[in-house]
């Protein structure tokens, strides 16, 4: 039993020091899920489109949009709901985008034609926009001080596990024989299973108790809260109120160190994204102009394979070294290393005309970036205060994802137009982009987030008009 009575808030002294245990493993399986869905959603319609594109006699510029919509969508969905995460809680609305991306993956099996298929898209990508902030915010605030890289990294696998489902779900369609034009459709309305499973668990699952505490001022439930989640394994002493209070946009945007955190955070992800998006988005391309023969299997079955003995491997890694050598440190290293790789393609002569050295250099590109895919994530959560953290999420993911529509939209511009080399060399550049501004944010790792965040002194000045106090940068 965890019990903690100092400080201005006993709800997050007993959060902070928390043994790892169940607790944790609970919010990550329930936040996960929703990543599971988020990944298998953005996956899918690269692989979906190869056999839209004929049977509804796509342009270029259609296939486009199609492909890009989800994130554009994304973009709206994270910025809203992180928002909104703030004002009326994580819990109220982390069923809704759950139940808003089933939805959609359902409307998009039955698309009798582009528009609409184009509108379905553009729905679930608002439903995957909001389960950005809504489950790494809450998977931030229940994690303990120790090891929350790690445990924010678990439940960022389901990213991973969702890509890899869509990858098998693919290769089973499409090596069973069934018509295409069902194919497809089966694909897409398989995306909706993820997030139905997940809806009871949601439902189910308390409010943050930092939010409780900190942003609504009760400690008392938010330690009744703590007490039931854990099975009476974390609790804590209140001893009298947290003052609680929410902050304005406005104000926070006003703030040097939100809008320097806000640089590293948003700008990071924003510049990995594009190159990310960029080429996963265009996999069956880059596959078909270094394979042009090869079977409609055989792109899935390629990916899957980069995926396996690349990503996967990069993920369990940063898992196992995030809280160990730092968050920034491996964000650094990621980016840095990832775009690299990419450079190297760009730059080694014949590199892009043979299927194997192409391969070693992209799979190792995976494999160091894997390493911001969670730290990104992570990071976002981590440095801002609890009464911003889902508007400071929120922005992150949502320019985020309109880097990843950027990327999505230029890639295959790019390949047509000066080749997959070039291509490759200038997503490696912006790879380095996204390094650079990581530099802007503070190590978080074995800190708290009210350490970060400055709680208690924004909790003092709660005694007349909330001023928000900047994180610190170093």
């Amino acid at each position: 039993m965890a019990t903690a009575t100092r400080g201005h808030d006993p709800v997050s002294d007993a959060l902070n020091e928390a043994p790892s245990g169940l607790l944790h493993l609970k919010a990550a399986l329930t936040a996960g899920m929703g990543f599971v869905t988020d990944a298998y959603d953005l996956q899918i319609i690269g692989l979906a489109l190869v056999l839209i594109k004929p049977q509804f006699n796509l342009s270029s510029t259609q296939v486009g949009l199609l492909s890009s919509t989800a994130l554009i969508a994304s973009f709206i969905g994270a910025i809203v709901f992180g928002r909104i995460s703030d004002l009326l809680g994580r819990k109220r609305i982390y069923g809704l985008e759950a139940a808003i991306m089933a939805v959609g993956a359902i409307l998009t099996a039955f698309a009798p034609n582009f528009g609409w298929l184009l509108v379905t898209r553009f729905i679930l990508g608002i439903g995957i926009g909001g389960d950005y902030p809504t489950s790494a915010v809450l998977m931030t605030e229940w994690a303990n001080k120790r090891n929350r890289g790690r445990q924010v990294g678990i439940m960022f696998a389901g990213y991973t596990g969702g890509q890899l489902l869509g990858l098998i779900v693919a290769m089973t369609l499409l090596a069973s024989g069934i018509p295409h034009e069902l194919a497809w459709r089966l694909m897409l309305g398989l995306g909706a299973l993820p997030a139905l499973a997940v809806l009871n668990s949601r439902r189910r699952m308390p409010e943050s108790p930092r939010y409780v505490s900190r942003v609504r001022g009760d400690t008392k439930k938010a330690a009744a809260d703590l007490a039931a989640y854990s099975d009476g394994s974390v609790t804590a002493t209140v001893t009298g109120p947290t003052p609680g209070g929410t902050m304005t946009v406005l104000r926070f945007l006003r703030t040097r160190g939100y809008l320097l955190a806000l640089l590293g955070t948003a700008g990071g992800w924003f510049f990995a994204d594009i190159s990310s998006y960029g080429n996963s988005l265009s996999a069956p391309l880059i596959i078909k102009g270094l394979a042009p023969h090869a079977q409609l299997v055989t792109v899935p079955s390629i990916t899957f394979m980069i995926a396996v003995l690349a990503a996967l491997p990069g993920l369990i890694l940063t898992i196992y070294l995030i809280d160990r050598i730092g968050h920034k440190r491996i964000q650094l290293a990621s980016l840095g290393l990832a775009g690299l790789m990419l450079i190297l393609v760009g730059v080694i002569p014949g590199v892009t005309g043979s299927v194997g050295p192409f391969a070693v250099l992209y799979g190792a590109a995976s494999f160091f970036g894997a390493g911001w895919g969670v730290t990104t994530m992570v990071f976002a959560a981590e440095v801002f205060p609890a009464a911003a953290r889902g508007t400071g999420h929120g922005l992150s993911a949502g320019m985020a994802k309109f880097g990843a529509y950027m990327g999505a939209l230029a890639a295959p511009l790019l390949l047509a137009g000066i080749g997959l080399a070039h291509t490759e060399l200038i997503a490696g550049i912006v790879y380095l982009g996204g390094a650079v501004c990581t530099l802007a944010l503070p190590e978080p790792s074995g800190r708290s987030l009210e350490d970060l965040g400055r709680e208690d002194e924004l909790a003092a000045q709660r005694g007349g008009t909330p001023e928000p106090v900047a994180s610190p940068t170093a």
